[in-house]
Order: C-alpha cells, then structure tokens, then sequence
C-alpha cells in the first residue's frame, strides 16, 4: 500500500498518478493544470477528437478529457512522460500494426512527449472509434 504524502490517499501501486485535491472542470482546465512539456500533444489530441466527431461532448470524468458520442467514447491523460489516449481494446487491435512504434496496453496507446505526434494515425482511430 502506497499513500501519498500530498494528499493522504492510498493506493496499491507506489507512485501511482491522481489528482490530489479537486478534480478539474474542464479540459482546458485539465490541459492547463499539466506540466508545460506535455501540454502541446494534450491540446493536440483535444483538437483531434473536436474537429474530427462533429458533435461530440466534452467532460471531466475520472480526473480526466473524456468525449462521448452515440454511447461510443475516447479518453485521454497526461502522465509523466507520455499521454495515454483510451481507445479500447477492439481499436488497439485494428491499429496494431501502425501502433508498432508506440507502447500499448490493453485499452490504451502511449504517446511519449519526446516524439512528434502521429497526427494521421491519431485522427483515423478517432474516426474508427467514434463514427
């Protein structure tokens, strides 16, 4: 059992990343709140998701950027080194061998801020997700 020092809470994994405090209200918010290294592929990757899902709706959920629409959804968040952009197993799958170059887990790609964006692939996963 881990607690942080910050806030108090506990947790199973040391070190693991929350929010301490309240959550934020909105992306920008979200976005703003994040270190300043990483906050270029998160306004990235917000304006992916908007321009791409005419429609979609934008909230917090979880501490985090989540776009609903048609009961389908993406999500997004800043970790330290990399965002991790929540698409879903089934997408990880159709994307796998343009995701080669990029860590993957069971729901979620790995973006490291260290690399230029995919902007291509990220747009074409959005629309395989959300239309």
């Amino acid at each position: 059992m881990w607690v942080c020092p910050k806030c108090g809470r506990e947790f199973k994994r040391a070190n693991q990343g929350h929010y301490c405090g309240e959550s934020p209200k909105t992306v920008l918010e979200y976005i703003k709140s994040q270190p300043a290294e990483g906050q270029d592929h998160l306004y990235a990757i917000a304006d992916i998701i908007r321009k791409g899902v005419p429609g979609v709706q934008e909230s917090i959920a979880w501490s985090m950027p989540v776009y609903k629409k048609d009961g389908k959804s993406i999500s997004f968040s800043a970790c330290k080194n990399h965002v991790s952009v929540y698409v879903g197993g089934e997408a990880i799958e159709k994307f796998a061998s343009d995701l080669s170059g990029f860590v993957t887990k069971k729901n979620a790609v790995y973006f490291p801020y260290s690399k230029s964006l995919p902007v291509k692939l990220i747009e074409d996963m959005v629309k395989w997700c959300m239309l």
